[in-house]
């Protein structure tokens, strides 16, 4: 089964998005890719609202089956966070308003998803991307290659295209006794990268949020 996935790498001055289709041999072709931007000059209402209708005009050209988006993280910089979690707030409520599954990544899963290697620098990641995409450039700038990254991550980690790898929350029988007792006997290169990474990702602001 071929599933079209959206990947959003949320920002207010850069929102990076990209379509791809993802087979069940877990082949990803892209449909495509793009940049949206906003001069930070203009009141923060405008600004969303200019993103918000990018996104709107892709879910409604392309409709694509699920949405995935970059989990928000803290940082230094406030601002960027509020940017970030703000036009992650338009894109679920716009992929809310048509149905649409969507699914909040960390870096480090898509990372471990995309090169094997949940530390994996911008450049590994893009590098990646353009492989599997049998692109013969990386998609730039970054955040477009990265919302790349996010959809091709969801249809492999979820299984939506049919093929997908064990996650730590996923395994079961043998497979969740050895994660229990951090033991990664069995598992891939790639899995044994992708459980690091999941236990090792830090707390995002959502989770801390729901917390409260």
């Amino acid at each position: 089964m071929t599933v079209r996935v959206l990947g959003i790498d949320p920002g207010l001055t850069r929102c990076g998005v990209g379509i791809v289709d993802v087979a069940g041999n877990r082949t990803a072709t892209l449909v495509h890719v793009a940049t949206l931007r906003t001069a930070p000059t203009l009141p923060l209402e405008q600004r969303l609202l200019v993103i918000s209708r990018g996104i709107e005009a892709l879910l409604d050209e392309h409709r694509p089956s699920f949405v995935a988006i970059e989990r928000v993280f803290a940082q230094q910089n406030l601002s960027t966070v509020m940017g970030t979690a703000q036009i992650s707030g338009v894109a679920l409520l716009l992929a809310a308003q048509r149905g649409l599954p969507v699914t909040l990544h960390t870096p480090s899963e898509v990372k471990a998803a995309i090169t094997g290697y949940g530390s994996a620098d911008k450049k590994q990641v893009g590098t990646m991307v353009a492989r599997i995409l049998g692109l013969a450039e990386v998609p730039k700038p970054a955040d477009s290659a990265d919302a790349l990254a996010l959809a091709i991550c969801h249809a492999w980690r979820t299984g939506a295209s049919g093929g997908t790898l064990p996650t730590a929350s996923a395994l079961t029988g043998a497979g969740a006794s050895a994660a229990a007792g951090n033991s990664t006997a069995g598992l891939t290169p790639a899995q044994k990268a992708w459980l690091a990474a999941e236990r090792s990702a830090p707390v995002s602001v959502a989770r801390r949020s729901l917390k409260r």
